[in-house]
């Protein structure tokens, strides 16, 4: 595994969080809990990856 890893985990999290909420924002604003919904399950996804690439980066530096 690459030291860089972490970092490109924290950075497609962001990514993907930055992406859910814009389909949450559309969501509300357009009344359509499908994107809405679609939204929120990126932010989480995006919440777990940064939360991953964290850890790869602690674990690297013990």
């Amino acid at each position: 595994m690459s030291k860089d890893q972490g970092l490109s985990d924290k950075v497609k999290g962001k990514v993907n969080q930055a992406k859910g909420e814009v389909k949450d924002q559309v969501g509300n604003a357009t009344d359509n809990p499908n994107i809405q919904r679609e939204g929120k399950k990126d932010k989480l996804k995006g919440s777990i990856q940064e939360a991953a690439g964290k850890a790869k980066e602690d674990s690297h530096r013990y």
